[in-house]
């Protein structure tokens, strides 16, 4: 069963309160999606750094329920 939109943000607002994120269903299935993510925590980060802050929030599934995720991040001044 693929990852719902809510469940994505959901789980991502659960690691990173402050964020903003869109989501664009890529293949209309709930399995490819792109998301933007602007949050104050990535502040200083390098890219892999505010990426894997986002993949961890996803957890497990990643690559199982949630087959494909692009990703861009977006550091906010805090």
């Amino acid at each position: 069963m693929p990852m719902a939109a809510d469940e994505i943000v959901r789980r991502i607002k659960a690691a990173l309160p402050d964020s903003e994120i869109e989501l664009v269903d890529l293949a209309g299935d709930d399995d490819h999606w792109e998301a933007r993510v602007t949050s104050a925590r990535f502040q200083g980060l390098s890219r892999v750094a505010q990426h894997r802050l986002v993949y961890e929030a996803i957890g497990t599934d990643m690559g199982g329920r949630l087959h494909a995720l692009k990703l861009v991040t977006v550091a906010r001044s805090a």
